[in-house]
């Protein structure tokens, strides 16, 4: 069964920095475009970043993260990163991965970012 795992949430200061990871099994992790999505309380899910298959080339992401945040992937880590710059208050959320294989969608279990001075 595909399985991904999010990790490198925590609480970061208004202006600071968070790595996001998300590495994934039994899945051809090269082969499928990646996807990270927050979900803030009270709000729906929204796409954060994608990146292309393969080596990533294309890059695509909300205008309220360019410039800030940088999603990046190393397949033969199977994982797909998030890079956090410049983290602003509206940005707190619970962070998932995502893809879509035959038409399934595969989710991690999230994780959490809080924004707080």
């Amino acid at each position: 069964q595909v399985q991904f795992v999010e990790s490198g949430g925590g609480v970061v200061q208004p202006g600071g920095s968070l790595r996001l990871s998300c590495t994934g099994s039994r899945i051809d992790f090269s082969a499928y475009a990646m996807g990270w999505y927050r979900q803030a309380p009270g709000k729906d899910r929204e796409l954060v970043a994608r990146i292309s298959p393969g080596q990533g080339d294309n890059t695509d992401y909300t205008d309220s993260v360019k410039g800030r945040f940088t999603i990046s992937r190393v397949n033969p880590k199977n994982t797909v990163y998030l890079q956090m710059d410049s983290v602003k208050p509206e940005d707190p959320a619970v962070y998932y991965c995502h893809t879509m294989r035959n038409y399934q969608n595969y989710w991690g279990q999230g994780t959490r970012v809080t924004v707080s001075s």
